[in-house]
């Protein structure tokens, strides 16, 4: 072994002194502390060591040692449930925090869920059950007191258009629906086993530059689709590269409709200034979030106002009241198109799961607290499953909420149940007002 070398495990195991030397020429050099240099280790063991490291790192089984019984089972509970932890300690005061916080995000979840549930090319009313039953779960199992769950827009275009390329929603919507709660059944079950087996350090190598070219590229994209929307287009491309969409676009300039594109714009520079008044003024972040639901509001009261003047403007039309319906018998585990359900739940799910502990460990990073990262892949992992059983596709940890979430004053995952709740009391009792919704909105909340 070279001389420079740092490795110790090669030398015998014997004991050795650490000395110092005396800067006194009269005195001997003082002793400190007698050390033995570690055991020589096989092969197998170093591995086991290494393995033992990644995989756990915090022996999650410490807390249980010489401990009875019935605090094991307590110690257990809590474990798997993180709302038993911090629930005990819960008080009004986080309550009134959670009511104001989850409002307001509730504000932003009902658009954008009908926004992006049409990216995914699913029907609208699937964005808003996936608002509601996803949440509720996460605000059980998952440890972020900041993180706002739902659809988001990446994975509901990788979804659309990874679906769109086998089968068609316009023509067969039962199997598309079917291949999309499978998929999602599949992204849950991949990121809940990623979390029991503790493989939540895979998400590491996925560098920021990535992740960053991705987003940037699907922004792009994402934008691009929405053209069809903004400029009241019927024919449309189902490409993704921008000169297709862009041929389109001019190909079918007889389809534009002035008043789609004068309503689509105005709005658009609405919603972009409201934007950039929270960013400049961050006390006003209610700005921004309130915005969504306040042009959803306005032109939905211009288009109703205006009916009879309004032809060329596309509306949402129906949608069916009541909670969601079960979607467990629409799971399909056979046929041609099982791979396509199974490749699409894998791809969504990795995104949806790097985004979801991405933004829940940026927001406890800022309130100086600790998210579980294997907690945080079961939790997500579950409320997939479960959604897939209850008419929702792929939801995680929202950027856009969390932000939203966090500047309103989050105290816990309650602000998920009462955001949950309103979008319930939609669900309910206010879809009728949805049918005279202009479709060039949803294309301006996605946009922007």
């Amino acid at each position: 072994m070279g001389v420079n070398s740092n490795r110790v495990e090669d030398f015998s195991s014997h004991e050795t002194s650490i000395r110092i030397p005396s800067t006194n020429t009269i005195s001997p050099p003082m002793e400190i502390h007698s050390v033995c240099l570690p055991p020589k280790k096989t092969t197998l063991q170093k591995l086991k060591h290494r393995l033992s490291e990644i995989f756990f790192p915090d022996d999650p089984l410490y807390r249980f040692k010489n401990q009875q019984w019935c605090k094991k089972l307590i110690l257990a509970l809590q474990f798997l449930f993180p709302i038993l932890q911090w629930g005990p300690d819960y008080n009004l005061k986080l309550f009134r925090s959670d009511i104001i916080s989850g409002l307001t995000i509730a504000s932003l979840a009902i658009p954008q869920g009908i926004s992006y549930a049409k990216l995914a090319n699913l029907p609208p009313i699937v964005g808003l059950y996936s608002s509601f039953v996803p949440p509720l779960i996460y605000s059980i199992l998952g440890s972020s007191r900041h993180l706002g769950v739902g659809p988001v827009s990446i994975a509901s275009l990788v979804m659309g258009s990874m679906l769109g390329e086998a089968v068609s929603y316009s023509q067969d919507p039962i199997l598309y629906l079917e291949l999309a709660f499978t998929a999602t059944f599949f992204a849950g079950l991949f990121q809940a086993s990623l979390g029991l087996l503790r493989l939540g350090f895979i998400i590491d190598f996925l560098s920021k530059a990535t992740l960053v070219g991705f987003m940037a590229g699907a922004a792009v994209i994402v934008s691009l689709q929405q053209l069809k929307g903004l400029l009241g287009i019927v024919h449309f491309t189902s490409k993704m590269q921008f000169i297709p969409v862009m041929s389109s676009v001019f190909n079918q300039r007889d389809e534009w409709s002035w008043k789609t594109v004068v309503m689509g714009f105005s709005f658009l520079v609405f919603l972009l200034t409201t934007r950039q008044i929270s960013m400049r003024k961050p006390k006003l972040f209610w700005v921004s979030a309130a915005a969504p639901l306040t042009s959803v509001i306005l032109s939905t009261l211009i288009v109703f106002c205006l009916k009879s003047k309004a032809h060329g403007i596309s509306i949402i039309g129906h949608l069916p009241k009541g909670l969601n319906p079960p979607s467990s018998n629409m799971l399909s585990f056979n046929g041609p198109f099982l791979a396509v359900a199974i490749k699409t739940g894998l791809v969504t799910g990795i995104l949806s799961l790097t985004e979801g502990i991405a933004v829940g460990r940026t927001f406890a990073a800022l309130k100086n607290y600790q998210v579980d990262g294997n907690k945080e892949m079961m939790a997500i992992g579950f409320m997939n499953i479960a959604g897939s059983c209850t008419s929702c596709y792929v939801t995680t940890g929202s950027f856009s909420r969390s932000a939203v979430n966090y500047n309103a004053g989050a105290q816990s995952a309650v602000s998920n149940v009462v955001m949950a709740s309103a979008v319930l009391v939609t669900l309910l009792f206010l879809m009728p007002l949805f049918y005279y919704t202009p479709n060039v909105i949803l294309a301006a909340i996605i946009i922007t």
